[in-house]
């Protein structure tokens, strides 16, 4: 390679670089990061202050060790326990713009919950938004811990997380030649309709990897009929931990061969609900149950 086309290189490499990072008047340096809308923002490599805007996304900086950088979290943000204490900036749906603005923060990491005003609201105040949001297959919960950690700046420690996930995950041994359990989730039920995960959700994933068949995995999006569950009877019903008791005791629920042989299995919310760290305890515990393996 000659002189000329090493200078050329060294140019282009140069803008390349200058056009992807810049500095602030604060000398904070940033670079452009596209989220999972397609929208580019201007971030900065080294955030301080991080509003979240998002359950999965505040226990996911929790599972980082980088909780110290929230300053703002939602109602919802619940887990861990010490998210409590983390000022709150109301709902998700109509959150306090006002008050995200006043916490500082150099960087808000939003789900998908978040209306595209107080995007744009908070883009005008200056503050750079980037949006998170649940991926329909189970990898993409490794994808959104990397991402997150890349964030706020915690790229090694995402690669050790998702290691340690991905080992816990191995740990399932499927026995093809076994009967497979076909199981339901509950995410809704009664005289408003019945709903529950589809194929193309990554709770559907979930429960292919603990050895089940989701009886509604033929179906896209959430709503499942009456007659559909009652006809498949699965093996098992999976269910909140919370509205269990009322479903065993509801008609015609309670006629379902998994109510009468005492084969509900009550989960906490977001080993499914959620695209987090918890769902790996979700399919190892449904793993286990439904294939009464002893620990």
């Amino acid at each position: 390679m000659n002189k000329t086309k090493i200078i050329i290189i060294s140019i282009l490499t140069t803008f390349c670089a200058a056009c992807s990072t810049s500095v602030t008047k604060s000398g904070q340096t940033n670079y452009d990061f596209t989220d999972d809308y397609g929208t580019t923002v201007s971030v900065p490599a080294s955030p301080k202050r991080v509003v979240s805007v998002s359950p999965a996304v505040t226990e996911i900086i929790f599972a980082l060790g980088a909780d110290s950088l929230l300053v703002g979290r939602t109602d919802f943000c619940q887990y861990p326990a010490q998210a409590l204490e983390i000022e709150s900036i109301g709902g998700i749906s109509n959150l306090n713009i006002e008050k995200v603005i006043s916490l500082h923060p150099d960087l808000v990491i939003s789900g998908s919950m978040v209306p595209q005003k107080a995007v744009e609201q908070i883009n005008k105040a200056g503050v750079p938004l980037v949006c998170v949001i649940e991926k329909p297959a189970f990898e993409g919960l490794f994808e959104n811990i990397a991402t997150i950690g890349r964030l706020v700046g915690s790229t090694e420690t995402a690669e050790k997380l998702n290691d340690s996930l991905k080992r816990e995950v191995e740990k399932i041994h499927l026995d093809t030649s076994s009967h497979t359990p076909t199981v339901y989730y509950v995410v809704g039920y009664g005289k408003g309709g019945n709903f529950t995960a589809g194929g193309n959700t990554f709770i559907n994933d979930i429960l292919l990897r603990a050895g089940c068949r989701n009886i509604a995995e033929n179906i896209s999006g959430w709503e499942f009929s009456l007659e559909s569950l009652l006809l498949a009877d699965p093996d098992y019903i999976l269910i909140r931990k919370e509205d269990a008791e009322k479903f065993c005791n509801t008609e015609p629920y309670n006629k379902l061969s998994s109510v009468r042989n005492h084969k509900v299995i009550p989960l906490e919310s977001a080993y499914l609900d959620l695209q987090v760290p918890r769902n790996i305890e979700g399919l190892l515990l449904i793993h286990r149950l439904t294939h009464k393996i002893n620990q």
